[in-house]
Parts: structure tokens; sequence; C-alpha cells
């Protein structure tokens, strides 16, 4: 008899134990999947969406019809390093670790390609510090499956602050910056080991010499056989499939559309019928090209391509209305010359010059495009004015995951704003940037302060409406003494002192 109870007791306890197993399997595996796609300098006004006339991306507008468009969300920096890190730490530009592009120049001859090949050491950009945690640690350490393909920026090659030891299982692109500026590079990344490519070293003060700038064929060392992005892409989509019974986050993180002008050739003859003959570029800041504008169009609309692919992907593994999708950009549009960011209005709404586009903290230079998609989820064909920034992301991915976040942060979650629930907002925004003269800015509300200069001491506080002002041409600071001494405060509360001096504008250490 009290074998069969025995019996009985082990029989249901173990029925019990296996329901429960497989209940939370089932509900590991039906975590929403994060994917954020980060286009590199992608301007507010270069997607269809977001009213561009010239480039086509039917894959990222319907991505946004499918979903949210945000219109104040902002870049955590105005340049790729520092808004790399204010994304992944969760920590704006007053606090982040990494505050500006400066180059790790002490190790020796950092500029040369070939240099860098031969010794890997010389690769990559100042690390983040052991101690700082990222947003793809957090998410691992819940369970998630975590990959990166594309650009790093946030620590060379032997350091501590590679992906792999910043919280992704999978890491494929560049660790270097420096190294993106060519997309046949001679080699990428795979984990923690380079993976060498078929193509050549062209520096970039080559130039095309004597040859005829009007001969497609005087081009030709410029594009060559293993191109960077296609490779890329193609891991991102392994990794999803490999993954799609566990939740996994992926972080990708684009080359495209920065330069160099390289991109797949049936796109560039898309654009060049469409746009017709070009003066060509034959300068040496960054490859020649025959037809400039094409090119960089061709760029965009392969990136609209790849984003095409991804979202055909999840829906193939049955995974698409589990996963919330955000698409941004680094940062604002390249000012150089080659990029004629005027035919293509590449700010938008904003002011198209070097002053107010990448590398300035005015609202060219660091408010993004950004949409979020997640069916059922998110409302489709919706539009939010919730005003928000890359550090905001770290508490976002949390809150969807199902995650108590313990690492501090500058940001607030924007789950509730997707969800069409009460969302809380900044008290403000802040930025800072150690470059371009020393900059500062903060948005509160309607109003939006700048200073300039600041490496040349103490410096005024600018002031803008951005409710009927957002090209920022009406400095109203003399009008509002008391929203002006309102910001000085908050700008003095949210400076913290640099870790590394290369990052020290000495005004705000007074």
């Amino acid at each position: 008899m009290m074998k069969k109870i025995y019996f009985i007791f082990n029989f249901f306890f173990l029925s019990h134990f296996i329901i429960s197993c497989n209940s939370n399997n089932q509900k590991e595996q039906n975590r929403p999947n994060i994917i954020y796609i980060l286009a590199d300098d992608l301007g507010y006004g270069e997607l269809g969406v977001y009213g561009q006339k010239h480039i086509e991306t039917p894959n990222i507008d319907q991505l946004a019809n499918s979903g949210m468009m945000f219109m104040n969300h902002y870049s955590g920096a105005p340049v790729c390093a520092p808004a790399r890190s204010v994304l992944l730490t969760g920590m704006h530009s007053g606090n982040t670790h990494i505050r500006a592009n400066g180059e790790w120049s002490e190790r020796g001859n950092v500029w040369s390609f070939k240099a860098m090949f031969d010794d890997p050491n010389l690769e990559g950009q100042r690390p983040l510090l052991d101690s700082i945690n990222t947003v793809a640690q957090v998410l691992n350490n819940a369970g998630y499956k975590t990959g990166m393909v594309g650009k790093w920026g946030l620590g060379a090659p032997n350091t501590n602050s590679i992906p792999n030891k910043k919280g992704f299982d999978f890491f494929y692109g560049y660790n270097c910056q420096r190294q993106a500026h060519t997309f046949y590079p001679t080699h990428l990344w795979k984990n923690e080991s380079r993976h060498i490519l078929d193509n050549y070293i062209v520096t970039k003060q080559e130039g095309l010499g004597d040859l005829d700038p009007n001969d497609p064929i005087s081009y030709n060392k410029y594009n060559q056989k293993d191109y960077a992005p296609t490779l890329m892409h193609k891991e991102a989509i392994d990794f999803i499939t490999r993954n799609k019974n566990s939740p996994f986050f992926l972080y990708y993180a684009s080359p495209i559309p920065h330069l160099p002008l390289q991109a797949p050739k049936k796109w560039v003859n898309y654009y060049e019928k469409k746009f017709g003959e070009e003066k060509p570029y034959t300068g040496k800041s960054y490859y020649p090209n025959k037809t400039p504008k094409a090119t960089y169009a061709a760029m965009i609309s392969y990136l609209d391509e790849q984003v095409g692919d991804l979202v055909s992907k999840l829906k193939e593994i049955g995974q698409y209305e589990n996963t919330l999708i955000i698409f941004t950009s680094d940062n604002g549009p390249t000012w150089v010359d080659h990029v004629d960011y005027n035919f293509f209005n590449s700010t938008g709404k904003f002011i198209n010059s070097r002053r107010t586009m990448k590398g300035s903290v005015s609202e060219g230079g660091i408010r993004v495009p950004m949409i979020a998609s997640w069916p059922n989820k998110i409302k489709p064909n919706s539009k939010s004015d919730h005003i928000s920034a890359f550090y905001d992301f770290f508490e976002t991915a949390c809150d969807v995951a199902g995650i108590e976040n313990s690492e501090k942060t500058d940001g607030i979650s924007f789950y509730k704003e997707m969800i069409g629930e009460d969302q809380k907002k900044h008290d403000f925004l802040y930025w800072e940037y150690p470059a371009s003269g020393g900059l500062q800015a903060i948005r509160m509300g309607k109003w939006k302060g700048i200073k300039r200069n600041l490496f040349k001491g103490p410096s005024k506080l600018e002031l803008y409406d951005l409710s009927v002002d957002e090209k920022e041409l009406n400095d109203l600071s003399f009008e509002y003494p008391g929203i002006i001494s309102e910001l000085e405060k908050k700008l003095q509360k949210a400076h913290s002192t640099p870790f590394l001096k290369e990052f020290i504008i000495p005004s705000l250490e007074l």
C-alpha cells in the first residue's frame, strides 16, 4: 500500500514538474525579441516617411506604417562613438564614459590601414571601463541571446571592452571606426578573431592620379569583392535564424550611409538612370566617386533593402509578431561637399549647413528619425511627439523584456508611449560635446538651449522656442531671463567631470 501511495505521489510530482518546466520554457520562448537597427549619419530628412523626395526607402516606410514614428527623438551625441556609448550605457553625454570621437593615437600609426592590418593593437577606440555594464549584458544575464553586427567603436581588440566582453554572445563587423572608412576592408572581426577578406588596401591618399574621372574603369579599385555591409547582413540573418527558439536581442549597427561612397552596383545603376549625369568627386578626404549623388542614394536604398530582408526572415521563422524593431540613426547627416545635402535636403525641416549638421548640437545634428514597429502592440500609422533620447533605450529594453534593471541610467523607458498608455516625461534632455569648439545643449519641453565655444571659456546660453522655431534662428535669451536661469541650473546639475582627460571641457569644471 505504501509503495502504491509513493508511486502515485511521485507520478503527480513529476507530472507537475514537467508541466511547470514546459510552461516556463514556453514563457521563456514568448518573451519578445528586440532588434535595434542603427544607421550611421542618416539625416532626419533622408527617409521617405520623414519627407525625402529623391531616395526610395519603401521597406523602412512600411516599418513606419506598421508602427510608430517618433518625431522628437534625439541621438545621445552628434558623432559616432559617444552616441554609441550613450545608447549602450543608458547614461547621457554628461555622465557616459566616451564623450567624443578622439582617437587613441599614442599607440602609434592608428590611421594607417596597413599598420592596423599588421598590428591589431592599433585598431579601435578607447575602451569602456570594466565596471560599466551595457544593456546587452543586462539582457544576456536575463536569458536573452545577444548579437551584434556592424560598427563597434567602444574599445580596441585585446581590451576588455569588445562586444563579446560587453554582453554580446556573437559579434561580426568592424571593431574600429577608422577601419569603417572603407566598405572593402582587409578584414572584419568575428567574435574575437579576425576574418580576412578577399580585398586589398587602398589608401585615401592615392586618388585617381592621371586616370580619366569620366571613365568608370578609373574607379575599379574602390569597388572590390567582399562588401562589408553585405557580409554583416548575412551574419545578422543567420543570428536570427539560429536563435528563433529563444528570446534574442540584435544590435544592428550598420555603417551605412557613413562615407566612403561605395554601394552595390545594381543600386548605383538605378540611381544613375534616375539622376542623370553628375560631376565626379575626385578629392582625397574620402575615396573618389564618379556619381556621388547616385552612390549616396544607393547606399540608403541598400540599407532599406536589408531592413526588408530582416522583416521577411522574422515572418518566415514565425517571430515577426513577437519582435520589437527599432530603426534610428546615430546622429545627423554629414556636411562634406561630395554628399549633396542640399539636393537631398538631408536634415529635412532643419538647416543644412556645416554648423548645424553632424558634429553640432543643433537640431540637424542630434534630432534623428526613429521608428518602432511591434505588431499587435504598437498602433499602426501612429506618430509620437514624446521627447526621448538614446539613453532611454536601456530602460525601454528592460521594460519590454520584463527585467528589473538594477543599473543606474539617465533614461526613462518609452515602452508605455509605444503601447499607447500614459508616458512619463523627461524634465530635460542634456548633451555636451568636447569638440567643435566645445558644445553644450539642453531641451526642456519646447525650450532648447545651446552653448558654443566652451573651450574659450564660459559661454552665453542661446535660447530657442522649438514650438515655433525648429530651425533655431531666433535667439530669445534676452527675452526670457527666468527660463535661462532655470536651464543654467539644470546644465550645471547634468554635467559630471569626465574620467578621461581627453574629454574635459575646462570651462565646465570652474
